[in-house]
């Protein structure tokens, strides 16, 4: 990739104090959360490394314009009459941070927000120590930030134990999308953006997957952290944590999620998570005895797997 102005022969921040830092833009999307927004706001808002501009996209169904009008910072409130769901707010996020000439992309949910002040300086350093193109802080649990609010599989063994992480440092290889991930603004010309056909659930599975297929390298850096909603009650390991069934609440959710899983293995034709699928999700539905369930299952994960199933949500 080339390098920009006020990098480093990397391509990452300089440490010349003399070099002015990379200029970095947030894509931002919310859907009736005004709080959680408010919070993540004033948290950007408190970084030690400066943000140029905060791309927001807002889906839902009440305009977040008080909370706006009330930051008092660089922001570009995006209003989408259309509820674009997570993968197509970014997609839109995203595109509106990259016009603004920013060289790096910090992907932010409205449901989570940086720990504290170091966050998005830290990142930036860690970019240009390993060489990054892709960087993101561990994701801690908003109501526990001892643990994560996502599983890491480590050797093999899945933990959610902050401690754990944290003792390794740095993580080569190893990524969560799209929680306060930070991108180099040239790997959306590569791979594209966040595909909106996903609508929730997948978006990530996708976009990481197209990194990796373009040989960008990313990582995750264990000492600064997004504190995020945990999804823990959405998990259902089975044979002893071989295997992790994620079980969303709400039939839109389910659906999207088993669908998307679908055609991701036969998009990727990857055999070991269509293995994984077809084992991991009927055992659980059998020794739930919840035959509904595995219904509703196969009606979507057979719907991925022939394409089908996509398009506009529900009106709710």
């Amino acid at each position: 990739m080339t390098r920009e102005a006020g990098t480093g022969p990397d391509g990452a921040a300089s440490t010349d104090p003399a070099v002015p830092p990379p200029a970095v833009a947030v894509a931002a999307v919310t859907y009736d959360r005004p709080g959680e927004l408010a919070l993540l706001l004033d948290r950007l808002a408190a970084q030690s490394a400066p943000i140029r501009t905060i791309a927001l996209v807002d889906s839902g169904t009440t305009p977040a314009r008080d909370v706006v009008d009330a930051f008092d910072g660089p922001l570009d409130y995006l209003r989408s009459e259309a509820n674009l769901g997570g993968a197509g707010g970014f997609a839109y996020a995203i595109l509106a941070a990259v016009a603004s000439g920013a060289e790096w992309i910090w992907l932010m949910d409205d449901d989570g927000h940086p720990e504290d002040e170091r966050c998005l300086a830290e990142l930036l350093s860690a970019a240009q120590e390993h060489r990054l193109d892709v960087v993101s802080p561990l994701v801690v649990a908003t109501s526990d930030p001892t643990r994560l609010s996502f599983n890491f599989r480590i050797n093999g063994l899945l933990t959610n134990d902050r401690a754990t992480l944290e003792a390794r440092g740095y993580l080569p290889n190893m990524v969560h999308f799209f929680n306060g991930a930070l991108i180099r603004a040239e790997v959306f010309s590569r791979i594209g953006l966040p595909d909106m056909k996903y609508f929730i659930r997948g978006d990530e599975v996708d976009f990481l997957a197209r990194v990796r297929r373009a040989g960008l390298r990313y990582g995750t850096l264990t000492s600064v952290a997004v504190r995020h909603p945990a999804t823990w009650s959405e998990m259902k390991p089975i044979f002893g944590g071989f295997l992790t069934p994620v079980i969303p609440d709400g039939d839109f959710k389910r659906f999207s999620y088993f669908r998307n899983r679908a055609y991701l293995a036969r998009k990727y034709r990857n055999p070991r998570w269509f293995g994984a699928d077809v084992i991991g999700f009927p055992y659980y539905f059998l020794t739930q005895r919840d035959i509904g369930g595995l219904r509703a299952w196969f009606a979507a994960y057979s719907a991925g797997l022939r394409g089908r199933g996509f398009g506009p949500p529900p009106s709710s």
